[in-house]
């Protein structure tokens, strides 16, 4: 009895498919993105600034250009980061790639859908409580905080474990093998 050419016999030779991050992982990489961001968001936080210095005056429509500068522009920086290479840094920095249904980074188009995906299931019920019961500050961000943590715990109810605008966008969170060090490069000796 022979074998099939390149494994023994019963095995199967097809990839395995790639694992979903644990639950805790892609959290620890929004907390972690969510600390990136706020570095990010000074570049729309000194246009705002620059913007009611030259208006002198602060006023609901220049909060509105602000808000929405900052929808742009975080917008801009998801899109490029996960349709060039499907991650972000805080993505890089927890072994985590955003695949489109090829396996590859999503399309552009489909990086955008994800995002405006992400900024409806993740933050658009909290704002749309806070708005119409026009909370203050600090229980506004426990709505949010609350939003987050429900929205997160409901990717436990989701077949393969993926967030439901993943599903939507056809997009998967997978696990990133460790990037293999540079041939020539040796560890620095202790």
């Amino acid at each position: 009895m022979t074998s099939p050419p390149g494994g023994e016999a019963g095995r199967s030779t097809a990839p395995e498919p790639p694992r979903t991050p644990s639950l805790r992982r892609r959290m620890a990489s929004f907390v972690y993105e969510a600390m990136l961001l706020f570095g990010l968001g000074l570049v729309p936080g000194a246009v705002g600034a620059m913007w009611v210095a030259r208006s002198g005056q602060a006023s609901l429509q220049s909060d509105t250009v602000l808000r929405l500068f900052a929808f742009f522009f975080y917008g801009a920086y998801f899109v490029w980061c996960w349709s060039r290479r499907g991650q972000t840094l805080a993505m890089q920095t927890w072994r985590i790639r955003l695949v489109g249904p090829d396996g590859a980074p999503p399309s552009r188009w489909r990086a955008l859908c994800r995002y405006l995906a992400c900024c409806a299931f993740w933050f658009l019920p909290a704002t749309l409580i806070t708005r119409l019961w026009q909370l203050p500050p600090w229980p506004s961000l426990g709505w949010t905080v609350a939003g987050i943590a429900l929205y997160a715990l409901s990717a436990l109810t989701e077949p393969s474990r993926q967030f439901w605008h993943d599903r939507l966008c056809r997009t998967r969170l997978v696990d990133a093998p460790r990037e293999p060090a540079a041939s020539g490069v040796r560890p620095r000796p202790r």
